[in-house]
């Protein structure tokens, strides 16, 4: 019986196959890894950002730090600037690119700085401070100069010192963030409503307690550090007036003591606009028996969320660590795109001269006080009542200049993002406090096995999900959003379309 010489030749002709598709398609280049810390603690007292009212700092309970991840391979590279702050204005991101011009090789754009939303962390933008009000702070643009100083010197830093290593991912969970928004039966939203109020109807939205890991490895394969990204922002305690990372600084350490002492850890913020991780809050159904466990085994919230993002991290690396990939397709792409902003209406805007003429009487009341009260102003925290009225009167008034400006047209707002392929790991960025339906909406669509998302890589302001705009409530008014569900779902759509080309 002859053989088909199809059969005969077909293995010899596959190897012939696999030697021709290699030479034609080679596999990607060795990745070089490269991690670096540096300390953002102003030496001098700052006024610290999440607040309608100005906090002069009284203190550091530890230490405000950037992390620094740099990635090259395969023709691209990428790096991740971590910082515990509570956003990244245009004029940071700016100064510490120009500062990166000389780094040989690295593209400026290509490096993300992207904020963990600490409540409790300097403030940047001097457009937020009273007019003429001696606080006693450092200036503004001399803290934003040592701040860009310090974190280009760690970026440099870990672009130089890029070396040989390989990357790991998985997925662990950790309920770290719960939804802050309540409905009323009328369908009405409240950030932080009491739950226990006779008309609550529900919570608003989804929660997403998924943890991603990034685990890099050096050539012998130890464990070198951890990209932890989390759908919650970093501010259980945000109305502090001590300068803290917040819950970071606890993972950071509880993850070292596990994992090793000079273990980098870069924390990374999902879009979690609408979430809050205040689970002892009168606005969490079950924060009486939350705060009876935290009491019995004696922790801070900050070190509760601490032990449950360590323990994520104990199930998922002693699975992934077989699964090291040493050279990883790595795709980066750098896009601008504009978004429509929020178009405001007539009864939008009675609301907002309303709330803005109530609020600047209050600032104005406030500052004859202390013309006519010299004495006031030697009290402790005296400003924080006429910055309050400030803050809140600006924001009202920002919609009717907003408003004024619509009557010339359409607005837009551009906006930066980056979309990666890192091995076999989707990363999108937004510059927003891009509510959680956005986010679900994009790991669902998305086609890579897992998707990181990085919210706050820039200054943005909320951006609600259409069910949320209609509860109405702060972060979900006009006021809060320049750009609304609308541009929300443009940027929504973009992304998904920019994460499956590097999927095809």
């Amino acid at each position: 019986m002859s053989r088909s010489p199809c059969r005969a030749e077909g293995p010899r002709w596959r190897a012939a196959l696999g030697l021709a598709l290699a030479w034609v398609t080679p596999l990607a280049a060795e990745l070089k890894v490269g991690w670096a810390q540096a300390d953002l603690t102003p030496p001098e007292p700052v006024i610290i950002a999440g607040q309608f009212h100005a906090r002069v700092s009284e203190g550091v309970l530890d230490p405000i730090t950037t992390t620094v991840l740099a990635l090259e391979g395969d023709g691209d590279h990428v790096v991740f600037v971590s910082c515990d702050v509570v956003s990244i204005p245009d004029a940071l991101r700016d100064a510490v690119r120009a500062r990166l011009r000389s780094a040989g090789g690295l593209d400026p754009r290509k490096v993300i700085l992207h904020a963990t939303h600490s409540h409790t962390a300097p403030l940047y933008d001097a457009g937020r401070i009273v007019p003429g009000l001696d606080l006693r702070v450092m200036e503004t643009g001399a803290l934003v100069t040592l701040t860009a100083d310090r974190i280009a010197q760690a970026v440099t830093r870990a672009w130089t010192e890029r070396t040989p290593g390989g990357i790991a991912y998985g997925l662990g969970q950790a309920v770290v963030g719960r939804n802050r928004r309540s409905v009323d039966r009328r369908g009405k939203s409240t950030m932080y409503g009491d739950v226990a109020r006779p008309d609550f109807s529900h919570i608003e939205g989804f929660e997403d307690h998924d943890v991603n890991f990034l685990a890099t490895y050096d050539p012998q394969g130890a464990l070198t550090g951890l990209v932890v990204n989390l759908a919650c922002p970093a501010q259980a305690d945000e109305s502090l007036f001590q300068l803290t990372a917040d819950f970071w600084h606890d993972t950071r350490v509880e993850l070292r003591r596990r994992h090793g002492a000079r273990l980098f850890v870069a924390a990374q913020c999902s879009t979690a606009g609408d979430i809050a991780p205040h689970f002892v809050r009168n606005s969490s159904y079950d924060h009486r028996a939350s705060k009876r466990m935290l009491e019995l085994k004696q922790r801070s919230v900050r070190a509760e969320i601490a032990q449950r993002i360590a323990r994520a991290a104990d199930d998922v690396l002693p699975v992934i660590k077989s699964t090291v990939d040493r050279s990883p397709r790595l795709r980066h792409r750098v896009e601008t795109l504009a978004l429509p902003m929020n178009h405001l209406t007539e009864a939008d805007v009675a609301d907002a001269r309303q709330e803005a003429g109530v609020w600047r009487g209050r600032y104005e009341a406030e500052r004859k006080k202390l013309e006519t009260q010299p004495a006031a102003a030697r009290t402790g925290r005296w400003y924080v009542a006429i910055t309050g009225a400030y803050g809140r009167m600006r924001w009202n008034e920002r919609v009717l200049e907003r408003f004024e400006a619509q009557r010339n047209g359409p607005q837009a707002q551009t906006i930066e993002f980056h979309v990666l392929r890192v091995g076999d790991v989707a990363f999108a960025t937004n510059p927003f406090e891009y509510y959680l339906d956005y986010g679900i909406q994009i790991k669902a669509r998305s086609p890579a096995p897992q998707t990181f998302l990085l919210q706050l890589a820039g200054a943005g302001t909320y951006v609600p999900s259409p069910r949320s705009t209609l509860g109405g409530g702060y972060g979900s008014l006009p006021a809060s959003n320049p750009v609304g569900a609308q541009g929300g779902g443009v940027l929504r759509d973009r992304t998904v379309e920019l994460i499956r080309e590097y999927w095809k």
